[in-house]
């Protein structure tokens, strides 16, 4: 039988007291920060496991962190961006030894105010909100000052919270860029700017970066993709056909090409396309084929652990400064941009 590991043990090793090991360990002060990193690899390289009931009982803390997601973004897919994003929060919870509880909130609920049952309950230290919910429901998260928030991929310009965001408008501005450097000029976006926050700086970015290339922008150059508060995905062919098509996200981006090819019109031979947050259903996988989508890569393994990093130590009463923390990623070159003379 392996031989449990111990504070003690660990302690021992690196010739720090048992003190120290455990504070580094429960991210509390007191501990230097490559002290601390230092103790949690050994830590995980000895095996080291530390038991949730007698933490709990000794802390008055349960080490369970409830995610709190909109049932618009995980209805319409068992493989979605927000499921996606929420098995990178549970990785990253499992980590630190915190385990992740999914509450999805219901329209009703949200329109309603009605807070999430695992709050109420005291079942969760504290909660990750995922993706864009209604400034009121936002405002009701906040007055229940209870239990430390942290919200994900949205924000709102009533409030001020914490919030990680992926690299929105740089990112669709390079995308941007990279089209007109290949020679498009007639660059269509097509995303609803109202429906949410990313979005909306996702169409500031192509904004940009029409700007900083002297082109003209019209407003019959942006296609709406879905209703306010809705995540179906709806796209008609405009009139007359752009060089291309700059989408809000790769599942638009996938029903843009879709559509473009049932109407007889070649990507990119015709008309380019690009996406956004390199991701894509298994259902729209499935359906893609000979393409891969030219996209910017957000980086959802550290927003999650970011995200999670701050409400852990908010949890333990650290002092946090508020902010709207931006994790960057990078640009994507697949097969659905031709260069344009």
């Amino acid at each position: 039988m392996a031989k449990t590991v111990r504070m003690s043990d660990i302690a021992q090793k690196l010739g720090v007291s048992n003190v120290t090991v455990s504070k580094a360990l429960a991210d509390k002060d007191g501990v230097s920060a490559e002290l601390r990193e230092k103790i949690k690899k050994l830590a995980q390289e000895m095996g080291y496991h530390q038991n949730t009931a007698a933490r709990s009982l000794k802390g008055g803390c349960t080490f369970n962190i409830g995610i709190l997601v909109p049932e618009k973004f995980v209805v319409l897919s068992s493989h979605s961006f927000y499921w996606e994003l929420y098995q990178k929060l549970c990785k990253a919870l499992s980590k630190r030894e915190y385990y992740g509880i999914l509450e999805v909130l219901t329209k009703k609920d949200e329109e309603n105010l009605v807070l999430p049952r695992m709050m109420l309950d005291s079942k969760v230290d504290g909660v990750i909100v995922i993706g864009q919910i209604k400034s009121e429901y936002i405002g009701a998260l906040l007055k229940y000052d209870k239990i430390p928030l942290m919200f994900l991929d949205s924000y709102d310009k009533n409030y001020n919270y914490d919030v990680v965001l992926s690299d929105n408008f740089y990112g669709m501005y390079q995308l941007t860029d990279y089209l007109v450097k290949t020679g498009h000029k007639k660059i269509f976006f097509v995303g609803n700017y109202y429906a949410t926050s990313s979005i909306q700086d996702r169409f500031l970015g192509y904004m940009k970066g029409l700007l900083d290339n002297r082109i003209e922008f019209e407003k019959d150059w942006v296609i709406f993709d879905r209703e306010i508060g809705e995540a179906q995905i709806t796209f008609s062919l405009p009139k007359e056909i752009p060089d291309a098509f700059a989408c809000n996200c790769d599942e638009v981006a996938h029903v843009v090409i879709k559509t473009l090819t049932q109407n007889g019109y070649k990507v990119p031979e015709d008309v380019s396309v690009v996406g956004f947050d390199h991701f894509l259903s298994s259902e729209a996988q499935s359906q893609s084929g000979w393409y891969q989508i030219t996209t910017f890569d957000v980086n959802m393994k550290e927003m999650a652990e970011r995200a999670v990093d701050v409400l852990i130590k908010k949890i333990n009463h650290k002092d946090i400064k508020q902010s709207r923390r931006t994790v960057t990623g990078s640009l994507i070159i697949g097969n659905t941009v031709k260069k344009r003379k």
